[in-house]
């Protein structure tokens, strides 16, 4: 259990750089407008190859626990880092910021309930 913790961990992370990089963008074009732009697009995009394979992990490790938050469209996440991985080529600025600014606040929320509750659930049962 406690790698599964620390999995999950890993992947809040993530997203919390991910919004730190995301700080500055105001409009999808800023992120290819500039060397600065497709510098941060690229550092996005690499954090979100790895949350994707973060949560690829925690699927793996324990089947229902993403099953419990449906309002993340867990399946998306993890191809998105398969489109990142085998197909950087066709990465579209346009969604990266779509996924930054209507997406990840909600991810970093489930992210944290699923913390909170792992946390409550060692708390409760300190054998695991």
């Amino acid at each position: 259990m406690m790698i599964l913790s620390e999995t999950i961990y890993k992947s809040s992370w993530k997203i919390i750089l991910i919004e730190n990089r995301f700080s500055t963008i105001n409009s999808a074009d800023d992120l290819v407008s500039s060397a600065d732009g497709v510098l941060i697009l690229d550092a996005i995009a690499m954090r979100l190859h790895i949350t994707g394979e973060l949560l690829k992990k925690i699927s793996k490790m324990d089947k229902t626990l993403l099953e419990n938050y449906p309002e993340i469209e867990w399946d998306n996440i993890m191809r998105l880092r398969d489109i990142v991985s085998h197909h950087y080529e066709k990465v579209d600025h346009e969604i990266i910021f779509d996924i930054c600014k209507n997406h990840i606040p909600r991810l970093k929320s489930n992210i944290h309930d699923i913390i909170e509750k792992e946390n409550s659930q060692n708390l409760d049962n300190p054998a695991c």
